[in-house]
């Protein structure tokens, strides 16, 4: 198949893919057991497609939590493997386990064991031959950039680090300056030529003032464009790929990146978030209740000192509030001034650091969700000082505000702790991307992905 014929995937359309084919390949391996061995429990649950709905739901809600549909998780044969062995274990557990909506379980022990390594086999086969005859070699974009020499290379390498399969093959200057890249730097006359001999399929243009463009360059684009060839801004592009927004630390005109998600103003959603973060709440306090005598206990041994503790934190608007946590570092941790926690961090005790692996010390934090303060959805909430230092020097950072601090969110499931000004860069992208895209799938995404932070104990 030449370049040309090539199917080419956006992430979007590959993580459907894994999709349908995850429960298209279980549900044929079910229905061929079922017809060649005559294993009722099979034969029911594959002709049954009430109970088909049900089990490639659990299929596909268990992988989103076991990151079967993480690309980078996806492309690697080990950690595809762990991925779909919990998958099909789980999976299994819950479908058999289900009253009403599944099938009653099988008489005979072995359909069991029979039906999980079937659900296993099925995903894997499917797996590694999308690992060996698609990801490879099939999910390529072939791109070129229109921007100045100065930035290109820099854009280049945020973009193709996120997705590989972005293949850049060179870029048109729209200065005069002859910077040295490692990218091909392309005439405007050798356009038609470049476009024909590689196949083409996007043009990436990275100045979002037109008046850089030359008229003869402009010229070619539209013509370009009128054949059929997508052009997009580069902040486009960047966004759908990455899902965070495209800031810098020097931005400031909010014109570029919003208006937010219509989700803020809407009553419905307002209404059903706010009933989830109380019965969410409710459950989490009881379940702490459950198993704070144990939690009490090992704190006297690991972690001497107060079990709870509480500090001020930026809130919705701005307004300051006091977050409750369990106590993770030592006691008086911060003698000499505040300072960022960081990976590794040597105040951190023994008990803190399991703690903060499974997320424990944040359940109190259901107290605040429940007086309003918090969600559990939103930016995390930040001290005062904090926001103050890191205002100076990103002056976007205040938005991030305008809604509810949350107990987990988009740049906790995306980016691990960071402790530079960078890294608040990078959170701030992911959290504005939250606040200018948040709806409910998107909710049910973070909540999938944290569930997948604690129970790989990925938590810092």
């Amino acid at each position: 198949m030449t370049s040309s014929k090539k199917i080419h995937f956006e992430i979007s359309e590959r993580k459907i893919l894994l999709r349908i084919f995850d429960v298209f390949f279980v549900l044929l391996i079910l229905f061929l057991i079922g017809k060649y061995f005559d294993f009722n429990y099979f034969k029911i649950t594959a002709d049954n497609y009430y109970w088909t709905i049900v089990l490639a739901l659990y299929i596909n809600s268990v992988g989103t939590i076991f990151e079967m549909y993480n690309l980078q998780i996806a492309n690697n044969k080990l950690l595809i493997l762990r991925s779909t062995i919990l998958t099909a274990a789980v999976t299994t557990l819950l479908y058999l386990l289900t009253p009403f909506y599944t099938p009653i379980l099988p008489s005979n022990r072995l359909q069991i064991l029979l039906f999980f390594f079937a659900i296993l086999v099925a995903l894997l086969l499917w797996r590694n031959f999308y690992i060996f005859f698609l990801a490879a070699n099939r999910f390529v974009k072939k791109v070129i950039f229109v921007g100045s020499s100065k930035k290109i290379e820099s854009l280049v390498e945020e973009l193709t680090k996120v997705n590989p399969h972005y293949q850049v093959i060179g870029y048109i200057p729209t200065d005069e300056k002859k910077i040295e890249t490692n990218l091909r730097r392309i005439a405007v006359k050798e356009l038609d030529a470049v476009f024909l001999k590689n196949y083409i399929s996007e043009i990436v243009v990275t100045n979002e003032n037109s008046k850089v463009i030359s008229v003869n360059l402009y010229s070619q684009l539209l013509r370009l464009l009128e054949r059929g060839v997508v052009i997009r801004q580069y902040s486009e592009v960047y966004e759908y790929s990455t899902n965070r927004l495209p800031i810098q630390f020097e931005d400031k005109e909010l014109y570029k990146f919003f208006p937010f998600s219509r989700s803020n103003q809407n009553a419905l959603y307002a209404f059903y978030i706010r009933f989830f973060d109380i019965l969410l709440s409710i459950i989490g306090l009881v379940g702490l209740l459950i198993i704070m005598p144990i939690v009490y206990f090992l704190n006297i041994f690991w972690n001497k000192g107060p079990l709870l503790y509480t500090q001020e934190r930026v809130g919705k608007n701005g307004i300051p509030f006091q977050i409750y946590k369990l106590r993770t570092m030592i006691v008086n941790a911060e003698q000499e001034g505040a300072v960022f926690a960081k990976v590794n961090d040597i105040r951190v005790t023994p008990f803190g650091k399991f703690l903060r692996k499974v997320r424990l010390d944040e359940v109190p934090q259901f107290i605040n969700v429940l007086k309003g303060q918090m969600g559990i959805i939103g930016p995390r909430p930040e001290r005062p000082v904090f926001v103050d230092e890191i205002a100076k020097n990103i002056p976007l950072y205040q938005t991030r505000h305008v809604i509810k601090p949350g107990l987990t969110g988009w740049a906790q499931v995306n980016y691990p702790y960071g402790a530079t000004l960078e890294d608040s860069l990078m959170k701030l992208r992911y959290d504005l991307y939250y606040i200018k895209h948040r709806s409910l799938f998107l909710d049910i995404n973070i909540v999938m992905k944290t569930l997948s932070t604690i129970l790989f104990a990925r938590g810092q």
